[in-house]
């Protein structure tokens, strides 16, 4: 929860629309502003002040306890222009809070967190425990000084400046080792632990088996992913509780797909009891794995039979692999959650030129694979083989990587051992109609012309499905000099069927600094005009040219001019 709190009208106006935004978000704090603050404080994660920072610095210092579970405080003064992080940059959330106040109140976010000004992502925010001199590290990260990385657990993490050895060091490691001098330990969560319990056995004996399994084995618990078992016991009490006290979740399997998990130490009675001849070594290896500790059976003091069993397994480091649509080529198309993708990916895959694009985008130790055209299906085997080695990768492509891009390539060559996430980008079909007005305000259809990777047979057959279905067609990759027969081609198909006075828009380096548009005619058209960096768009029989902007109606009626030339029919929704 978001605690707000001001003092003056025109803090309150600014306040009551951060409230309006934000209903489920926030609590707006009344009364005396010594007392908002300290119930704010006490009750909420995070604080905007409507306030100058010198007021707030006064009445918050009293307050302050211990960064890492102090709410972070953003002051926003009484023009409105500034969003100050003051309190709790990263562990209490405030620059990144800062940056949405900002976002929404048109105000410009200050952050002043050393990390955050150069573009490195500090060590406390990547998501992962974190133990150790995070300061010292951090402060040599910032200096230049080489820091070294060791990665005894690969772990997809975001880019940072390491160097081959130094006398700092970060290292990713679920063991239990303590951190030396000049090191940060960062915990992935790379342990699955397996359980399995009687009827009613106690929280306690199931936390002091796993507890006791981790410890021997010289494994942190810090970096248990979750506890896991099989479907008849998930509401079981006893692994429920120690599953929160852990803070972990529980992960369940039917008995029937645990059965079928090769084990080295199956049994008869829990096979009997609920239908499998393991379950904590067959729950943690159900994802597959190395298995660190076999299973082991609790001990009891009072002499009666153990009640538990539990196994330890290190699960597959999964990659993330961010496919990413750059949009048509302005920076103000590119979206923001493609800039964050970006930002977060340690490895960086594209097209050279595409890659120069947003190169100033890379945060300092993104490692960039570039290559030229003609290497689509290398980038995108590239793409994955890094993310297989646990590597965040972006793939990056123009528009939208999904269309005739890279996203199809590189799911191709995936499997479920990566994670995929896949970014949205404007198409150039979407840039070009909104250039040339409304040309795509009914049925339409994207066909490429190339034939380097389709038939010419399958895609002139597309085309006259296109032309005697009466839908709009943008054409990509047109014309080229090696390929200047398809264009005239497919617009003979489309004059089969549609009249001469058909409207054509023709967009050439949409969104681009040398952005050209033009209107003219199925007849008109010069395809000599026409090359790779363009998009032609054929209207239908009902696409008209009004005030010079290309127009297809919604509706299959077409009003009269002198009633403004709207289609008929409501609203249908968002699309």
């Amino acid at each position: 929860m978001i605690g707000l709190i001001s003092a003056t009208a025109a803090g309150a106006a600014a306040r009551d629309r951060l409230a309006a935004a934000w209903p489920d978000r926030t609590r707006v704090y009344e009364g005396p502003v010594g007392e908002a603050v300290r119930a704010a404080f006490a009750e909420c994660d995070r604080l905007v002040c409507f306030l100058a920072t010198g007021a707030v610095v006064r009445l918050v210092a009293p307050l302050l306890g211990d960064k890492a579970s102090d709410p972070g405080v953003v002051c926003v003064d009484e023009g409105g222009r500034f969003a100050v992080s003051l309190v709790g940059g990263h562990g209490g959330g405030a620059n990144e809070l800062a940056r949405q106040v900002g976002e929404l109140l048109g105000a410009e976010p200050v952050v002043t967190t050393a990390t955050d000004a150069v573009g490195v992502p500090g060590l406390d925010t990547l998501g992962l425990p974190v133990e150790g001199d995070v300061a010292g590290v951090t402060r040599a990260l910032l200096d230049g000084e080489p820091v070294a990385l060791d990665a005894e657990v690969p772990w997809p993490l975001p880019p940072l400046p390491f160097a081959g050895q130094g006398a700092h060091t970060v290292r990713l490691t679920d063991r239990a080792d303590p951190p030396a001098g000049g090191e940060v330990l960062l915990r992935p969560p790379s342990l699955v632990v397996g359980v399995g319990a009687s009827r009613g056995a106690p929280a306690d004996e199931v936390l002091d088996l796993v507890e006791g399994a981790l410890r021997d084995a010289g494994l942190s618990p810090r970096s248990v992913a979750a506890l896991a078992t099989v479907d008849a016991k998930r509401d079981e009490p006893g692994i429920v509780a120690a599953a929160a006290r852990l803070g972990v979740p529980v992960l369940t399997y039917p008995a029937e797909e645990l059965a079928k998990v090769q084990v080295p130490n199956p049994s008869d009675a829990p096979l009997g009891a609920v239908g499998t001849p393991s379950v904590a070594e067959a729950a943690a290896l159900a994802r597959g794995g190395e298995l660190l500790v076999p299973k082991r059976k609790s001990a009891r003091a009072d002499g009666h039979a153990a009640m538990a069993t539990c196994a330890v397994v290190r699960r597959p480091v999964r990659g993330r692999l961010a496919v990413v649509g750059l949009g048509p080529g302005a920076r103000d198309l590119l979206t923001p959650r493609a800039t964050a993708e970006l930002r977060r990916a340690s490895v960086l895959v594209g097209l050279d030129q595409y890659v120069d694009q947003i190169r100033d985008l890379l945060r300092p130790g993104t490692r960039v694979l570039e290559s030229g055209l003609g290497a689509e299906e290398e980038r995108a085997r590239t793409a994955v083989a890094e993310a297989r080695r646990g590597q965040a990768v972006a793939l990056i492509g123009s528009g939208d990587a999904g269309v005739y891009a890279m996203a199809s390539p590189a799911l191709a060559e995936a499997s479920d051992d990566i994670d995929v996430i896949g970014v949205p980008g404007v198409t150039a079909a979407l840039a070009a109609g909104a250039i040339l007005g409304a040309p795509l305000g009914h049925d339409h259809v994207s066909i490429s012309l190339s034939d380097l990777h389709t038939p010419w047979e399958v895609i002139e057959r597309r085309v006259r499905a296109a032309a005697e279905a009466d839908i709009v067609v943008t054409f990509y990759n047109p014309r080229s000099r090696g390929r200047d027969w398809q264009l005239p081609k497919a617009l003979a198909i489309l004059a089969g069927h549609r009249e001469p006075a058909t409207p054509v828009g023709v967009v050439r380096n949409a969104s681009r600094p040398d952005e050209s548009s033009r209107l003219t005619t199925l007849a008109s058209l010069d395809p000599a005009t026409v090359d790779m960096m363009t998009v032609v768009t054929v209207g239908n029989t009902a696409t008209r040219e009004i005030a010079g902007r290309m127009v297809t109606p919604r509706g299959y009626r077409w009003q009269a001019p002198s009633t403004g030339g709207s289609a008929t029919g409501a609203e249908e929704g968002a699309r």
